[in-house]
């Protein structure tokens, strides 16, 4: 028997419990130490040969990084992942529909998403025959994700959250205490592995005494200790939670009304002051900050102009926690990029469109090796 790891658990317990209680459990241990890499942009297999969608969802793009050479995302907007550059599609029963695997975990577990009128949330990890459809998920949003003790969390059209667990639901993820009525879970985007949850609600409602009309969304989080939920410091406009690390690190955007015009925003543990703006790439009026990497406090997202007043393609970019934002160099010349997730080792998963002008999934390796600062 190995004592000192017995010791270590049992240490551990007293804490991993209170997580049990709240219906999440923790993973534990440290993160592993980044492996030596070459910096480089490795474009990845893929189905479809379209361009960038301005303004709208890509139908390419690596969405989540697994351990080792395991990414995952959409190609050609189906579900898919790759081992390396080697592209492998989901078994799906309706081949025919569209999805995406959303985010996968350090164990190979992934989450992903089939849309449509009959849409919903799956699991599927490599080599299994077939998905496993989550109950009462019936999905029609882009958002969830998984922590690496297997807990998935995303939303329903009922505007609830739910966290489910081995195929099974366990918990729901109800409004803060005080929202006004008919306040909805729009969104839950993001889960750490101390089992907080981060999304947004919605409400939309006319207060009879003032005949005040309150509309927009609002960041929440769900305490990974069981605590009730809690509305974070808004934006001051709709504020939009994208993603969260191991120490409750918050990234996402602000979005000022007018379509398209967004500003890159954290938030900052213990999450109960404002949000912060570290600005928007120099040479982009607008941006966001789409996800942040377990422990190195790497941030990514895409600058971006509104869709009518182009000057510059999209372009991905890092943000290393401090400093000016940064941008990921392009595929090609004057071809448009976007970044969507960030692993530990240094990798940053997006799609960029290549110099024929089609649309590629790509990872920047050793990323905040190759960002710069453009002029």
């Amino acid at each position: 028997m190995d004592r000192t790891r017995t010791r270590t658990r049992r240490a551990a317990s007293a804490a991993t419990a209170a997580l049990v209680l709240a219906g999440i459990v923790t993973a534990a241990g440290p993160a592993a130490a980044a492996p030596a890499c070459t910096p480089r942009i490795q474009v990845l297999g893929s189905i479809g040969s379209g361009g960038y969608q301005v303004g709208n969802p890509q139908f390419e793009g690596v969405l989540g990084l697994g351990t080792g050479n395991l990414s995952v995302g959409r190609s050609g907007g189906k579900a898919v992942y790759w081992t390396g550059t080697r592209l492998h599609k989901v078994p799906l029963p309706e081949t025919t529909f569209s999805g995406a695997v959303l985010a996968v975990n350090k164990g190979g577990l992934m989450v992903g998403a089939v849309y449509g009128a009959e849409g919903y949330l799956f699991t599927y990890r490599a080599g299994d025959a077939a998905v496993t459809r989550l109950p009462g998920s019936d999905f029609q949003s882009d958002e969830a994700d998984v922590n690496d003790a297997g807990y998935v969390v995303s939303r329903n059209r009922s505007g609830l959250g739910v966290v489910w667990k081995d195929g099974l639901k366990v918990r729901d993820l109800p409004v803060p205490a005080g929202a006004a009525p008919g306040t909805r879970i729009e969104l839950v985007t993001g889960i750490n592995n101390k089992g907080d949850v981060i999304g947004m609600a919605r409400e939309d409602y006319e207060v009879p005494e003032t005949g005040q009309h309150l509309e927009g969304t609002f960041p929440v989080l769900w305490p990974g200790d069981g605590g009730p939920a809690r509305a974070l410091a808004a934006t001051g406009n709709d504020s939009h939670v994208q993603d969260l690390d191991e120490s409750g690190r918050v990234v996402g955007y602000d979005w000022s009304g007018m379509a398209y015009r967004f500003t890159p925003a954290t938030w900052t543990p213990p999450l109960t002051g404002p949000a912060s703006f570290p600005g928007t790439l120099k040479t982009h009026p607008y941006g966001t900050l789409e996800a942040i990497s377990p422990t190195t406090n790497v941030s990514v997202g895409t600058a971006k102009f509104h869709p009518d007043e182009q000057t510059l393609p999209d372009q991905a970019l890092l943000w290393p926690g401090s400093g000016p934002l940064l941008a990921l160099p392009r595929l090609a010349a004057n071809q448009a990029s976007t970044a969507a997730s960030a692993a530990d080792d240094g990798r940053v998963g997006g799609a960029a469109v290549n110099a024929a002008g089609t649309l590629k999934p790509v990872i920047w390796t050793c990323a905040a090796k190759q960002a710069y600062e453009p002029k």
